[in-house]
This record gives C-alpha cells, structure tokens and sequence, in this order.
C-alpha cells in the first residue's frame, strides 16, 4: 500500500480511528458484522466514521454459489454465517508462491497458510479457497467467502468452472482451461454447500484481506517449499 493509512472501525469491539492494522485488527477479530474500512487520509476516514450506516443485507446463500459482491469490510453478514477471507499469489509470477485464509463463525477465528516452490498467482488464489474449505468443521451452515481474485469469483459466481468441466476443461474459445486440477477440486467442496462468493478489492485497507495477504507473502518466503505437482509450467 502506497502512503499513510488510517482504519475507521464504525462496529467493533471500540470504535474510532486507528493509523495502524495491529491495533485496528484487534477491534474487528473475530466480531460478527464487524464493520470498517481503510482510508489515505484521517479526514476520509473520519467523515466515513460519522456518515449514516446503511442497511448491510447478509450474503445471499444457496446451492452451489454466487454474487458479485462487495467490499468485505461493508458486509454485515447474517448470524451464523462462517466468514472466510482468502488471498494468494506467486513471486515473479510463476515463481514461489503462498496462500493464507482465515475463517471466522462467531468469536471463534482461524489462520491458515501454505506455499509452493514453483506455482502461479492464481493456482495459489484458488488453492487459499480450497484449503479453506476443507478446514470447515460443519457444512451444514451458510458460508461467504470473499477473494480479491476475479478470477476465482467469476469462475464461480458466472458458472465458468462449471462450463470448463462441462467441455472437458476446454474454455468458450477452445483453449485448455488452466488448473483444472483446482477448479475440480472446488467444484467437488461447494458441492450442496450454502455459499456466496465475494469480490473484495485488494491493497485498499480491508484488514481481513490485508492479513490473508500478509500469511500468503510469509508462506512464498518459508524455506524448503514443497512442490506443487498440479502446475505444468
């Protein structure tokens, strides 16, 4: 992020204006509908904090996916509803790589992470997904995942990935559909699972998106990466 950032928490545990992400991060860990977002300015940030707070309808749920999405710092989803944040990316593109996640119901918060000696940004953006996914411990409540990879959102929400797999992981344009490995394996955990798919603008302040950022780029530093048998580079 380029230049100064001050964080407006409007619902957390005490709002106000923070010029940090650790001290703003420990107003709105783990706090449902925890409302905020991140501004250049102190001004931005304070007008923001004293505008009207507009209805926040929670994300839709149903079958399979789906919904373009906002900002996930303006999201104020409905009670009971898992949150997960996921982030990926490779260095040098293609070149070492990580993914981090969190997963939030209630109080209760999860960090995960992980990377590859040799991967792309988005096989490591779809990867954060699935690994996510795999780590819920029920699957019979609502999920909204928010990703700042339209990539994945739009593979889901659109129904891409499912015309891919449709034509035998040949796109539209007859052109092999990429990492059909992972996109397999998503399609098979949101399988009769309650999720919305979101898109979340990236390096625009959202804390929980910043953090997933932070364990991707840690994870794509850790010596003695594994490989990542699925990239065909």
């Amino acid at each position: 992020m380029a230049g100064k950032k001050f964080y407006a928490i409007k619902r957390g545990l005490v709002p106000g204006i923070y010029d940090n992400w650790p001290a703003a991060s420990a107003q709105v860990r783990g706090v449902a509908g925890a409302r905020y977002k991140g501004f250049a300015t102190r001004d931005e940030a304070v007008a923001w904090l004293a505008g009207p707070e507009p209805a926040s309808p929670g994300p839709r749920a149903g079958r399979g996916a789906g919904a373009k999405g906002a900002p996930g710092s303006e999201a104020s989803p409905a009670a009971g509803t898992v949150l997960i944040y996921s982030d990926g990316g490779a260095r040098f593109n293609p070149g070492p790589g990580g993914y981090g996640a969190i997963i939030i119901k209630g109080d209760s918060r999860r960090e995960l992470s992980g990377g590859f000696r040799l991967t792309t940004n988005n096989r490591m953006e779809l990867t954060a997904c699935i690994e996510a996914l795999k780590a819920l411990a029920r699957r019979d409540l609502p999920v909204a995942l928010y990703s700042d990879s339209s990539y994945v959102v739009n593979g889901i929400a659109k129904g891409w990935a499912k015309n891919w797999r449709k034509r035998g992981w040949v796109k539209s344009d007859g052109q092999p559909a990429l990492n059909a490995d992972l996109w397999e394996r998503l399609l098979e955990l949101i399988e009769g699972l309650a999720i919305s798919f979101h898109w979340v603008k990236g390096h625009s302040g959202h804390p929980l998106n910043e953090r997933c950022d932070e364990l991707a780029v840690a994870a794509a530093r850790r010596p003695g990466l594994p490989e990542d048998e699925g990239y065909k580079g």
